[in-house]
């Protein structure tokens, strides 16, 4: 009898520990990695990290021999996951990434269905900068940053272009328009 409960036991263990959720390495956010990519990934290396993704490039550009100007990474069924633009460099890396899909989330919980609330609660703001339709939330210490359309706002501030607009003045229920990684 004791054996039989050992063996269960034992059985529920490995069960437990089976079942438990790994993480997906493919949708990891943070400031030095989207992904698959890194901040010293090569733009002549995405065909390779993305063989099994499709990439839409700019075929204009790339006819003219100066590189595309924008990629989009499409998963295999048609889910757009990312938008990369490469830099300009005589080796260029991917220097903007445009995260299009919820699954790519930062260790703190902040993927495109968040709102400014959740970006207040877990990051420092460094600054907030204004333009005539949306406003730019860059983060302290992070190459993350987000946009927040204007048409989130009071209308109070959404029709003055110039107006410096504070991180107090953002209703908590704003909704990022987008989430991107600037890499130097």
């Amino acid at each position: 009898m004791k054996s039989i409960k050992t063996i269960i036991i034992l059985f529920s263990c490995i069960l437990l520990t089976q079942c438990t959720e790994k993480k997906n390495s493919n949708f990891i956010l943070s400031s030095d990695q989207v992904g698959k990519l890194n901040k010293n990934t090569l733009a002549r290396d995405l065909e390779l990290i993305y063989a099994e993704d499709s990439l839409v490039m700019d075929t204009v550009k790339l006819n003219f021999g100066s590189g595309a100007s924008k990629i989009k990474v499409f998963e295999k069924g048609g889910a757009h996951l990312l938008t990369l633009t490469p830099n300009s460099d005589s080796i260029p890396t991917v220097q903007n990434i445009k995260v299009n899909d919820p699954r790519y989330i930062t260790d703190k919980g902040i993927n495109v269905n968040s709102t400014f609330k959740d970006i207040k609660d877990n990051y420092q703001i460094k600054k907030i900068i204004t333009s005539l339709n949306n406003v730019v939330i860059l983060l302290k210490n992070n190459d993350i940053y987000f946009t927040i359309d204007k048409t989130e706002l009071p209308a109070s501030l959404r029709y003055k272009a110039n107006t410096d607009i504070e991180a107090v003045q953002i209703p908590d229920t704003a909704k990022i328009k987008y989430m991107m990684i600037g890499w130097d």
